[in-house]
Formats: C-alpha cells, structure tokens, sequence
C-alpha cells in the first residue's frame, strides 16, 4: 500500500502543481524561499536574515525623493564608439542591448528632486545597465549634476552601485573620476553638502573617484565595496584577507563609512542629515 495514495477519490492529489515563475524567490544570504510580492513589500529585504537584495535605480527614486518624483536631465546622452572596441561583442551592440533590456540610455539616471521637502541635485546609477560601469556618459552626467548642485546651491545625492570604469572605453572612462573629482572640491569649497549612499556593489573607478568623496558616506547592510576584488589583491599583497574585508561592516569598523543604513530608514537618515549640514533658514 503507498502512502497518502487514495487512487479514485483520494484525500491528496499526486500530480505535482505547476508553480508560475516569479511568484518566489531565494534569498542569496540564507536560501530562504520568499513570496515575491511579501518581497516588494518589504523594500526587497529579506525578513529572515535582513539581507537587501539589488533593486533598480526607479526603486531608489520612489523610495528617496517625495512622490517618486524626478525631473530628470540630460537623458539624451547616449555613448559612442570612440575605440572601436569589441569582446564577446561589438560595445554599440552591448550598448543596444543594455538599453533595450533596461529603458535606459546608460547606467546613471540624474536630475532635481525633493526628499522632504529639501532640493536636491540626485543620481542614482543601475547595476543593470553593464553592470553600473562608468563610461563618457556616466562621467559627464554625474559632472553635470555636481554643476547644478553649484549653480543652484543645493545639496548633491548620489546613489552608486557600480562595477567600475567601463573597460571599453579605456582611459576615456579613467579619465571621468578626475573630473568628477576636481568638481567635488569645488563643492567642497563653496559649502554644499554631499550625501554618498554605498549600495551592493560600489567597486573600482567609481569608489575610487565620487563615491568615496561624500560630507557623509553611508552604505547599506553588507554591500560589497572596494576597489580591486579579493583575489588580484590576496596576489599583490600575499596575505591571508580577514573575512569580510570588503563588506559594509567592514569599512564601518574601520572608519571609511560614517553609518550602515537598513533601506527602510534610507530616506529618514538622508533628510536628517541634510537638516544638519545645511545652513539654517533665515528668519525675516
């Protein structure tokens, strides 16, 4: 007799239930199997283990800015082809490609928002467009947004989470965190705050030039962050890493990252700290 078996009019059905892809999802930290929708509702966190899966640079703008709401610039730059480049592809059809996959023209969306009510200049960058590299475009439209941040006096925004320098552009895209640079001091120097938020991943050229260069630096829970991977720098320095080396954690404890920020509390912390850096309001 097979178990739980009635074959006419059984209590239990043998034939397996077809079960529609996306309503669930693993969780990468723990393997906890999640309902998508209970997911979306917990801003994409795992309620197991509290880790935050990667969301779109849209997510970041409905969560971050009042209404969801960005009046966006500079969406018609759009990269070229200056080095004729070619790998597993040609770079114009990685190009094409990344654009039909994500809607977007390349990996940072920047422009004039609120959050609480505060003018902000806001990018934010999507790992989904080649990985959130950093090519021409990247470099010009984070430039632009550090131009209006001074031209306006409002404070600057940006949400990174990037792989890098976008190899395919060579030094033209090296060449894109000195000018970024050069325009954070000038921030610097005319009292305008900037709020870098470290998401998973921010590595490489990008944390090397304007992620790192924050008034105040803060990252989500374990994000990945660095500048070269873990083997290239175990090779060069020929030392054992200590676990964990290039987490959020990590760079807290030793003093890169002014605080680690669940998401939920992203917007909060963010109006809090525009509030502090500031000057205050005059009265008449």
């Amino acid at each position: 007799m097979e178990w739980f078996k009635k074959p006419k009019n059984g209590l239990v059905s043998q034939q397996k239930k077809e079960i529609p892809d996306g309503l669930w999802t693993k969780c990468e930290s723990c393997g906890e199997i999640i309902y998508v929708k209970e997911l979306e509702k917990n801003l994409w966190v795992c309620h197991r283990c509290n880790f935050h899966f990667r969301i779109k640079s849209k997510d970041y703008i409905e969560l971050l800015l009042d209404q969801g709401k960005l009046e966006e610039y500079d969406n018609n730059l759009i990269s070229t082809d200056p080095l004729k480049f070619k790998d597993s592809k040609r770079y114009p059809d990685r190009i094409r490609d990344s654009r039909k996959k994500t809607g977007l023209n390349d990996a940072v969306i920047v422009g004039i928002g609120k959050i609480e009510n505060k003018e902000v200049s806001f990018g934010v960058m999507d790992f989904g467009f080649i990985g959130g590299s950093m090519g021409s475009v990247v470099g010009e439209k984070v430039a632009r947004a550090i131009e209006r941040s001074l031209e306006r006096k409002i404070p600057l925004v940006i949400v990174s989470c990037s792989g890098g320098a976008r190899m395919q552009e060579g030094i033209l895209s090296l060449m894109q965190m000195a000018k970024t640079s050069g325009l954070l001091a000038k921030l610097y120097d005319a009292n305008i705050p900037f709020i870098s938020v470290l998401t998973n991943p921010t590595t490489a050229g990008v944390m090397a030039s304007y992620a790192s260069l924050g008034d105040v630096i803060i990252a989500e829970p374990k994000a990945l962050l660095g500048f070269a991977g873990p083997r290239v720098i175990q090779q060069t320095i020929g030392q054992e890493l200590p676990t964990g080396f290039q987490s959020s954690e990590f760079f807290l404890e030793h003093g890169f990252l002014d605080k680690i920020v669940e998401r939920k509390d992203l917007k909060k912390t963010v109006s809090l700290l525009l509030e502090y850096l500031l000057p205050p309001a005059k009265t008449s």
